[in-house]
């Protein structure tokens, strides 16, 4: 990737629904050159999708929870269990594998306390494996970014 490249995903980043002649000014090419090379950044898997960004508390999910767990083995058939479960539970937004004292760190939301602690009982409760779970409940937001540094 080149200068260039890495102006046309910084772009992108910010704002996923710029028209190909917006980019193009925005990035300094004309229209056609700025296309193909964000049709050879999609191709070669730099970017992945273009997606909405959505206010969560709009959505009705005010609470942000990390939480923090471990496994009871790690032999491939526990991690693949947990990691498939982990993957069809949509209240999970993300999942960390980790280094340290937990093996994973998952951002969930949830509409509220109850809500949680039913999502706890329901679901992570109910997958095989899991020797702990710790929760640090988020009461603000600092910075949250989707837009990567340039390199250099």
């Amino acid at each position: 990737m080149d200068r260039k490249d890495h102006q046309i995903v910084r772009a992108l980043m910010r704002d996923g629904r710029l028209s190909n002649q917006d980019l193009a000014a925005a990035v300094n090419l004309s229209p056609s050159p700025c296309l193909r090379r964000v049709r050879l950044l999609e191709e070669r898997g730099v970017i992945t999708g273009y997606a909405a960004l959505v206010d969560q508390k709009a959505m009705g999910y005010p609470i942000t929870v990390f939480v923090g767990i471990r496994l009871s083995k790690h032999d491939q058939a526990t991690v693949q269990a947990f990691e498939r479960a982990i993957g069809a539970i949509d209240d999970i937004l993300d999942c960390f594998l980790m280094t340290g004292d937990i093996d994973y760190l998952l951002r969930v939301v949830a509409p509220n306390l109850d809500g949680y602690e039913r999502f706890v009982r329901e679901r992570l409760h109910a997958i095989d494996g899991i020797a702990s779970i710790d929760t640090s409940l988020a009461y603000g937001v600092v910075k949250q970014s989707r837009v990567l540094p340039l390199p250099g």
